[in-house]
């Protein structure tokens, strides 16, 4: 099997003054190269904590965390920002746009910090036409609607051809016709590209559209709620 994630025995301790709380009490699970996987899980269940592991912003206390074939649970800082520029794409619910930049230089950032320069408008242009924004590629954010803004935000995620696309409620601060069109465009870019996306959310609706949901609670796999479309159909 061709896992993109391999998540084993995950835990993660966080102190706070004398007390210890495991944010993550042992979590286990994988998703496949070109699955789409969204995690649920009410506040406080380790949804953020899990996000944060799997996207190499923090790392475990214990256990074992493999992103494309490379491990990188006990990485320093370094080596995780080396990794989640190459094999990582973020759609946040807020955007991160820098309000200075266009479109095409907002694209770019993944590819400059990477010290990429050789064609690098190039691949910038190419990731915004891939999401229907051809004709605002020199537009700064404030010229663009929140939409166009959440486009830029996915191409700047895809632009390195990253091993995975993490979205944290990718629709959250849309309405619901543009947040539809967001989502379909993530699917879309699925179908086409062969992208792996892990989804982030609280919205029954955008799990609905997942292959297979992950819910967390307490910390824990919740085991009676875990869906897999491929096999129940």
């Amino acid at each position: 099997m061709d896992w993109v994630i391999e998540v084993r025995d995950l835990v993660k301790t966080y102190k706070m003054g004398e007390f210890e709380v495991q944010a993550l009490r042992g979590v286990s699970f994988n998703v496949k190269r070109g699955e789409v996987v969204s995690i649920m899980g009410p506040s406080g269940s380790g949804k953020s904590t899990m996000m944060n592991t799997i996207g190499c912003l923090d790392r475990p206390t214990a256990g074992e965390y493999i992103l494309d074939g490379e491990s990188v649970g006990q990485m320093n800082d370094d080596q995780l920002a080396s990794v989640r520029n190459r094999k990582i794409g973020f759609v946040f619910q807020s955007f991160n746009l820098l309000s200075r930049l266009t479109a095409v230089g907002n694209t770019e950032l993944p590819l400059r910090y990477a010290g990429i320069t050789e064609g690098r408008r190039k691949l910038a242009e190419q990731a915004l036409e891939a999401v229907g924004l051809k004709d605002r590629m020199y537009h700064r954010p404030y010229e663009l609607s929140g939409g166009q803004q959440q486009r830029v935000a996915i191409a700047r995620s895809l632009v390195n051809d990253p091993a995975i696309i993490m979205a944290d409620e990718p629709t959250g601060n849309l309405d619901s016709k543009v947040g539809k069109e967001i989502m379909n465009l993530l699917l879309n870019l699925n179908k086409d590209r062969g992208t792996t996306l892990v989804i982030v959310t609280h919205d029954p609706t955008i799990a609905e559209q997942t292959q297979r949901v992950i819910r967390l609670r307490d910390g824990l796999l919740d085991a009676d709620y875990q869906v897999n479309k491929e096999m129940a159909s």
